[in-house]
């Protein structure tokens, strides 16, 4: 399993993880589910019209905690549109709940992808294991 494999896989078993941004000087957390590994990215999915997207937009600096039993995922990193519509079939085939919102010709779709990642594991029993991607 590659390292961005085992970073979805993370966010996949622990169902629910959060998902921080910034508006103006406040932070933002709010829960999302969406996690699909393509082409070597690790993308997430929301919608254009939502205040996440536009908070993006203004800084797609995030950060996202993922819990799972006694452990925990942390993921920083740049987020950038990706909206080619193979890549929106990809997370709607995986996502199939995701269908009765958007479709792959929707232009309210929004796909981001991570760059410049960096997601680090923790527990209280282990050191922290840091992984770049």
């Amino acid at each position: 399993m590659s390292e961005i494999e085992r970073i979805a896989k993370f966010l996949e078993d622990a169902g629910t993880y959060f998902l921080a941004t910034v508006e103006g000087n406040q932070p933002r957390v709010r829960p999302f589910g969406t996690v699909l590994v393509n082409d070597g990215k690790l993308y997430i999915q929301t919608g254009k019209a939502k205040n996440v997207a536009k908070q993006i937009a203004e800084n797609a600096n995030v950060e996202i905690c993922a819990c799972k039993g006694g452990e925990w995922l942390r993921i920083c990193g740049e987020l950038c549109e990706d909206n080619r519509r193979d890549i929106k079939v990809a997370m709607l085939e995986k996502m199939p709940d995701l269908k009765a919102m958007y479709s792959p010709d929707d232009e309210s779709m929004l796909m981001l992808y991570f760059k410049n990642g960096k997601a680090t594991f923790s527990s209280f029993s282990n050191a922290p294991e840091t992984l770049s991607f």
